[in-house]
């Protein structure tokens, strides 16, 4: 046998902690078929800074899907079956990288996905530019062994093949035919080159994550040995490994043979599925819809049972509606009619590659009028790869190597619901039969019709009132996630235990909203001492502040008044321009200097925002460039009157300290005090702090301008009227 080698890797990513499936780093690959040996290469490594500790990775496999995660414990939406993913955690401790491998024998075929994060999210709300995070780096690289002449066993041709050593197994293949029931593989002939104990161990399938169907056969002695597959995979290449049990030296000769008994299925009324039923056929079966000649492959003593069919296929059309987004229709209505004789198949096709990214919903509806039998049940199963085609209650929805989702609808209960989350890629089936508890006997006659509703969603539900249904990318490959809010939780946000109460979320709209209001003191300072440019931009920064976080609640408590960036673009440049133009009305420079000063330097803002919003240098800068002339300015001052400036010690002790003392402890809450559980108070602490800071640090009127004299700009009668007019008199 020739083995080929295979070697693909993908950038790294930086890893970040984990609050909502977002934060998982994905990672894809495409496994070729007939690869025997796959090996994972994780390389994860830390920076070398003072922040850098260390830390527990955790990386998920999966085979066909992103891998379902948990990692915060909380609970997955009702109806929805999640089987628990196959992780394990490297970890980071003094060593700067850490490398490790993953083995996977006879791994399947097609789509692997790894997905790698950090622990859970602390909550903080970090400004970006006040601290450094430390970066922390994984990168996932695979190795394939691929045998490239794999031999091919002949359904029902007994093939004689050789293991040359316990260390070399044995690999061929069988192809699977579409509509196989079942499949019957047989081992005889088993000798060793010593006349030794023939002992080998067959292992048909191949190994998925997280879950794994392999089948293994263990045969010693001459005496054959056989094993039966109910439901194999259809229209796939089954991989079978031989392994020697004997002596290192020791060849071990066998005989193989594998057999199928394929179902015929029934004719529907539809003229579409007649022709994909003739398609189907032709390639693999001669003869007509409906004739019962063999399938190709089929042993000789599986023909005798095929004259009446044993499934019933319902035509299903897939419609795309969006990225993700799938409505499967039946042609012949959304009822279907599901008898006992023979389950009712419908086909719901996965296979595109970028399906696996959503959540696939499956909807039964009994219709009680339909069904003559009060104790009858309608037993539903959706399954990957192959279909259930014995539908009881012995069979708990299994196939050859899967484990499928079982429904059921009755009189008693009439709807049902499945949620797959992230489906595999493959071909889907959902089979449903009717059951009655006395035996299939009691309702052979009888008729129930199921009215069937499926499509493939990004995000169940649109992830409900409490969430954001956001669209993922890596590379070319696309999959959707929830990101909750107001405390909810949850894949799809329906986990309620840390959720906020309504009255909270009002509290918490009202609060961010209403401490706004504490710029009207400043409004009202500022337009008394006549600085009305600095007033208009305090009236600025409080509607849109107001409006912002209107808009910016998570809960039912949302109001906004025009695009959420919009506010959100205006609510930066109002804070930024307040301190910019309060700190320049404090340096007392000349007028026609400072409003320039107050233009460009708005201009500057908001270029600076358009570039990046959320960095600290966008505050800090302007503050800080603010800083240094009122500096000058006041150094100037004071040099040119001989004295400090400002000269008054009530200035400095009444204005100055306080609204410096406020400032500092402003931006102390903003910077190291917010998280996503006190946001809604200390934010609003923030607002009162920098409206009152700039109340206090306002400078006193120009000498030369009279207060705003009210009373004397009233017309109440004449005497509060003044003569201004030059009488002139005559010199005599």
């Amino acid at each position: 046998s020739l083995y080929v080698s295979e070697y693909f890797s993908q950038s790294a990513q930086k890893l970040s902690f984990y609050s909502w499936y977002g934060n998982a780093k994905l990672f894809h690959f495409h496994v070729p078929e007939d690869t025997v040996l796959l090996r994972w290469l994780l390389q994860a490594s830390r920076g070398k800074g003072p922040e850098c500790t260390s830390m527990e990775i955790t990386v998920h496999f999966r085979h066909g899907a992103p891998p379902v995660i948990n990692p915060l414990g909380t609970r997955f939406p009702a109806n929805a079956t999640v089987r628990p993913s196959y992780n394990i955690s490297i970890t980071l401790s003094s060593a700067v990288q850490n490398t490790t491998f993953v083995n996977v024998t006879t791994p399947a075929a097609g789509d692997w996905f790894i997905a790698a994060h950090l622990p859970e999210a602390a909550g903080r709300i970090e400004v970006k530019g006040f601290s450094t995070p430390c970066p922390y780096m994984f990168q996932a690289d695979m190795f394939v062994l691929r045998l490239t002449d794999m031999p091919v066993l002949e359904p029902g041709v007994p093939t004689p093949h050789t293991v040359v050593s316990p260390a070399k197994p044995l690999h061929v293949k069988v192809f699977v035919p579409k509509h196989a029931a079942g499949m019957r593989f047989q081992l005889s002939s088993c000798s060793t080159s010593g006349h030794r104990a023939c002992a080998v161990r067959v292992l048909l399938g191949s190994i998925t994550l997280p879950q794994s169907f392999q089948r293994v056969l263990t045969c010693t002695g001459s005496v054959n040995c056989s094993l039966a597959l109910e439901s194999p995979p259809w229209e796939k290449w089954l991989q079978i490994t031989v392994e020697s049990l004997g002596t290192a030296n020791a060849s071990v000769a066998v005989e193989m043979l594998a057999s199928f008994t394929v179902c015929r299925p029934g004719s529907t009324s539809s003229f579409l599925n007649f022709i994909s039923l003739n398609q189907s056929q032709a390639g693999g079966r001669p003869g007509a819809a409906g004739s019962s000649a063999p399938a190709a492959g089929e042993a000789p003593h599986n023909t005798s049972g095929q004259r009446s069919s044993c499934l019933q296929s319902q035509p299903v059309v897939r419609e795309d509606l969006d990225v993700v987004s799938v409505r499967y229709r039946l042609l012949n209505g959304p009822s279907v009619p599901v008898n006992a004789l023979s389950p009712t198949l419908l086909l719901l096709n996965l296979n595109t590659g970028m399906d696996s990214g959503g959540s696939l919903v499956v909807n039964l509806l009994l219709n009680k009028t339909s069904v003559s039998l009060a104790n009858a049940t309608v037993v539903a199963c959706v399954s990957a790869a192959s279909p259930v085609l014995s539908l009881n209650a012995t069979r708990n929805c299994s196939t050859a190597f899967s484990q499928g989702y079982p429904l059921s609808v009755s009189t008693s209960s009439a709807e049902a619901m499945l949620i797959v989350l992230y489906p595999q890629t493959d071909d889907w089936f959902l089979s449903l039969q009717l059951l009655c508890p006395r035996g299939q006997r009691e309702c052979s006659t009888a008729e129930a019709k199921v009215t069937v509703f499926s499509y493939l969603t990004p995000c169940f539900n649109d992830c409900g009132p409490y969430g954001q249904c956001s669209l993922l990318r890596r590379h070319g490959y696309l999959y959707a996630g929830c990101s909750c809010k107001a405390g909810w939780g949850g894949w799809s946000c329906t986990d309620d235990t840390k959720a906020q109460s309504v009255g909270t979320q009002n509290l918490a709209t009202l609060l961010l909203t209403l401490s706004n209001l504490m710029f009207l003191p400043a409004i009202a300072v500022a337009v008394y001492r006549y600085y009305l440019v600095e007033a208009s931009v305090y009236t600025y920064t409080m509607f849109f502040s107001t409006f912002y976080h209107a808009c910016d609640q998570p809960g039912v408590a949302v109001m906004c008044i025009m695009d959420y960036d919009t506010l959100q673009y205006c609510d930066f440049l109002g804070s930024v321009v307040s301190i910019w133009v309060t700190i320049l009305c404090m340096a007392r420079v000349k007028k026609i200097l400072k409003y320039v000063l107050f233009v460009l330097g708005t201009l500057l803002i908001a270029m600076s925002l358009q570039l990046d919003r959320r960095g600290v240098w966008n505050m800090m800068g302007p503050c800080l460039f603010a800083l240094v002339i009122m500096v000058a300015a006041w150094v100037h001052h004071g040099a040119k009157r001989k004295h400090c400036y400002p000269s008054s010690w009530k200035r400095w002790v009444f204005y100055l300290l306080p609204g410096i003392t406020l400032a500092f402890i402003a931006i102390s809450v903003y910077a190291f005090m917010e998280t996503n559980e006190n946001y809604y108070y200390t934010h609003s602490i923030w607002h009162v702090l920098v409206a009152c800071s700039v109340a206090f640090l306002l400078p006193p009127r120009d000498k030369h301008k009279k207060p705003w004299a009210w009373s004397q700009k009233l017309t109440c009668r004449y005497q509060i009227c003044q003569n201004d007019r030059e009488e002139l008199y005559a010199v005599t």
